[in-house]
Order: structure tokens, then C-alpha cells, then sequence
């Protein structure tokens, strides 16, 4: 007789760039050269993934809605052929529904604001092709703003952007954009927004994490910041191992963010160690957690409530 597998992990990621390098590969979510894979989700209570199509800097213009569009299509073809893997998820309550049918709640993300073309009407567009959350840069610039690189803030266009976002229930990703940037978008932005996938600046000082002031503000408006796997962001001597992890969450958590911590692996976008380089081993982070001092109602926010819980009742997209 078949040994049951039993389940007790759960993630809920807010980043990964998979989508793309399926495409590139032809593969789907059994996929065995990717990072991120659900060969083992029986392993999972629950899982979601939020599934960026990452727009590459020098892609600009329409050649961006199209990219985005060849590859939002790629997706939605995997999930009709793989539906008994996986569903896509519009909202918290799709989120908790699916889950916890045992299959993955996928939700469409984009990396990049490169992708509206300099055109306002299509936030609107995303919008309606079920995008939920949007980095608004990358590394360079874009007509919204400028990544970790420069020194620019938002533009007029990104000050607008950013406004039309919340007004469609899109979340409004922090994670890439430089301070001031960073600034200009609390100066702009009603309601909470994330941090998809970043570290804290204050135990790898590296300017893609978020300075402990960032966090705290991150913190008081009841957003997200997810915990990114990507070895130079974990730990400045480039080992990005779980003692890493445990020394963000332990300064996160003494800076008030019990309610905010989560995950955001950039699984297939980032160099992983090869201790933490898929779900399942991500997930395992959670036992190291307990094991070390964090209570296990923390762990269990930081891994799916937190995230659950913000779309559910604080990122707009309500059920």
C-alpha cells in the first residue's frame, strides 16, 4: 500500500519570476529545471504563488504589452492543461478556496512598470487581464521611476500611475524602487502596499533591501514585505543561508512587523542556496524558525496569514 505523504508545510510567496523561464523552456508546474515546481505539493497544506511575468529593462514601448501579453497567455494555458495543479486566484477568498482544495492558488503579478507603455489606460488593462500586484520598476528606469541604481523618484506619470493602481485594487510593489522613489510613493499612495520581495537593509546593507525606516512605515501603513532568498540580499558575505533568514525575521519582528513579515522567494529570478532553492525547502524554513526562539503563531503569519489576511481584508482586493 501506498505510504500517504503526510502534509504540514504551507507557503504563500509573493514573487517568483517562473512563468518566464517556462515559457523559455517549454515546461509547465511539474517542471524539474526550475526553481520553483510543484512536483512535491502533496508535501503542502496550502500554497500559493503570486507568479511575476518580469519585463526586462531594454523591452519598452508596445514591445512590453506584448511581452506581457505572450506571457500572461502562457500562463493561462498551463493553468486550463494543469488545472488539477493549480487555479488562478483573483482575490483572498480564491486564495483560501483553492488552497484549500489542495492545489496552488497562482496569482498574476507583473515585474516592472515598463509594461504600460507609458500609457494610463492600461493599469486599467492589467486590471482586467487579472493582474494583482505590480513592481513598479526594475533595476533602470522606466517612464513610472527609477530602480536601486539611479537616484530618481517617481514621475509625474509614476505619481499617477500609482493613484490609478488603487483605484483598480492593484497592489502597488515597492520592492527595486530606490529611497526616493520609496518616498514619493508614501506621499502618493491611500492605501497599504508591499514590499514583494526584500530584506532589510540594516542586517545586509545592500540598497535593494529596505532601510529599518522603510520597514516601520511599511509596518504602520499594514502592509507586506516578503523575504527574498537571493544570496547577496540575505547576507553581505554572499551566503544566504536559513541563519540569514532568522536574522531578518528577529529584526523585523523587534521593529513591530509580526503582521507584515512574509515570503517572496524570486525563485527562478535569483542565485538561491541550494538549501533553500525550492518551495518545499523554503517552507522547512518555518520548523528552523520555531526551533530558534520565533513563536510558531509569528512563523505561521509570516509563511501564508499575513499574506492571506492583506488580501483578504487590507491590499483593496477585498471578497
Amino acid at each position: 500500500m501506498k505510504k500517504e505523504i503526510k502534509k504540514y508545510m504551507q507557503l504563500f510567496d509573493l514573487h517568483c519570476d517562473s512563468i518566464v523561464k517556462y515559457r523559455e523552456l517549454g515546461e509547465g508546474f511539474l517542471c524539474k529545471k526550475t526553481q520553483f515546481s510543484l512536483n512535491d505539493a502533496a508535501r503542502f497544506e496550502r500554497i500559493c504563488q503570486a507568479m511575476a511575468i518580469f519585463i526586462p529593462d531594454d523591452i519598452r514601448g508596445e514591445k512590453a504589452f506584448k511581452y506581457f501579453n505572450v506571457h500572461r497567455d502562457y500562463l493561462l494555458g498551463l493553468l486550463e492543461k494543469e488545472s488539477d495543479l493549480a487555479e488562478l486566484a483573483c482575490s483572498g477568498a480564491d486564495v483560501a478556496r483553492i488552497a484549500g482544495s489542495g492545489r496552488c492558488a497562482v496569482m498574476l503579478a507583473v515585474e516592472g512598470g515598463a509594461v504600460l507603455a507609458g500609457k494610463i489606460e492600461n493599469v486599467g488593462c492589467l486590471a482586467r487581464c487579472g493582474v494583482q500586484i505590480m513592481t513598479l520598476v526594475w533595476n533602470g528606469e522606466n517612464e513610472i521611476g527609477s530602480g536601486h541604481r539611479t537616484h530618481h523618484g517617481l514621475t509625474a506619470f509614476g505619481r499617477e500611475v500609482v493613484k490609478r493602481m488603487e483605484e483598480q485594487n492593484m497592489i502597488v510593489d515597492v520592492s527595486h524602487l530606490n529611497d526616493e522613489g520609496f518616498d514619493d510613493v508614501c506621499e502618493t499612495a491611500q492605501k497599504p502596499f508591499i514590499a514583494s520581495h526584500s530584506n532589510l537593509r540594516s542586517i545586509c546593507p545592500h540598497n535593494r533591501n529596505l532601510t529599518e525606516k522603510q520597514f516601520e512605515e511599511i509596518v504602520r501603513r499594514r502592509g507586506l514585505v516578503g523575504i527574498n532568498l537571493y544570496e547577496p540580499f540575505l547576507d553581505e558575505n554572499g551566503e544566504g543561508t536559513v541563519e540569514s533568514i532568522l536574522r531578518h525575521v528577529y529584526r523585523m519582528l523587534e521593529l513591530g512587523g509580526e503582521n507584515v513579515i512574509a515570503c517572496g522567494s524570486d525563485f527562478d529570478g535569483a542565485d538561491i542556496h541550494p538549501s533553500l532553492d525550492s518551495p518545499v525547502k523554503f517552507a522547512g524554513v518555518a520548523q528552523y524558525l520555531v526551533d530558534h526562539g520565533i513563536g510558531k503563531e509569528q512563523v505561521d503569519k509570516m509563511f501564508f496569514g499575513n499574506a492571506l489576511n492583506f488580501f483578504m481584508t487590507k491590499g483593496g482586493i477585498t471578497t
